[in-house]
């Protein structure tokens, strides 16, 4: 198990570590994540292991700008792409439209894909290094969220993770809201 306090540094580092299939839990904008390079389905499968998390149930994926979007082949229309401008960047997830099958892996039975353009320096500097990234909350399903490394380790403990410490973060997960019809709905509040 490795733990590294979280710098400027150790960008490149954890970005090549997850670029090459590894999970991690590190702070997000809001709360402790536990990431994988959302386009690696091996990887992403780790974390829904980890977390025993619901199969069904998606992830949302951390993007370092609103060009990510191009990515997963999200077309914007010109009221989303206005809503993104008014929430983005910050701690709000918005889900939209995605049609495209060869996502499937991440929109789990839907045809929407949910993401985070989260105004945290630090996290965005990653983002670039790795590309998207899953980012569901560091803990197994149905406990809380972790407010630290110790709580991490005691949910994960084991070598496949890396812990990247940023002290206690005590917050709440992101606004979660859709965009998937003609007005925004929000789904968490």
């Amino acid at each position: 198990m490795k733990i590294v306090e979280w710098k400027e540094s150790l960008v490149e580092e954890v970005a090549e570590y997850l670029l090459g299939g590894g999970v991690a839990v590190l702070p997000t904008d809001t709360i402790y994540g536990l990431v994988a390079v959302a386009k690696d389905k091996s990887a992403m499968e780790k974390v829904y292991s980890l977390k025993s998390r619901n199969p069904e149930k998606k992830c949302i994926l951390l993007i370092g700008d609103m060009e990510d979007l191009n990515l997963f082949d999200i077309e914007l229309n010109p009221e989303q792409k206005e809503n993104l401008e008014k929430y983005w960047p910050g701690k709000v997830s918005v889900e939209l439209p995605c049609r495209t099958k060869k996502y499937d892996y991440l929109m789990r039975g839907t045809e929407s894909l949910s993401f985070r353009f989260p105004d945290d320096e630090l996290l965005c500097k990653l983002l670039k290094e790795s590309g998207p990234l899953i980012a569901p909350s560091a803990n197994p399903e149905g406990l809380e969220p972790a407010r630290d490394i110790d709580m991490a380790i005691g949910y994960f403990g084991n070598d496949e993770v890396i812990y990247i410490d940023a002290g206690e973060k005590i917050s709440s997960p992101s606004k979660l809201i859709s965009l998937l019809g003609n007005t925004v709905e929000v789904l968490r509040g």
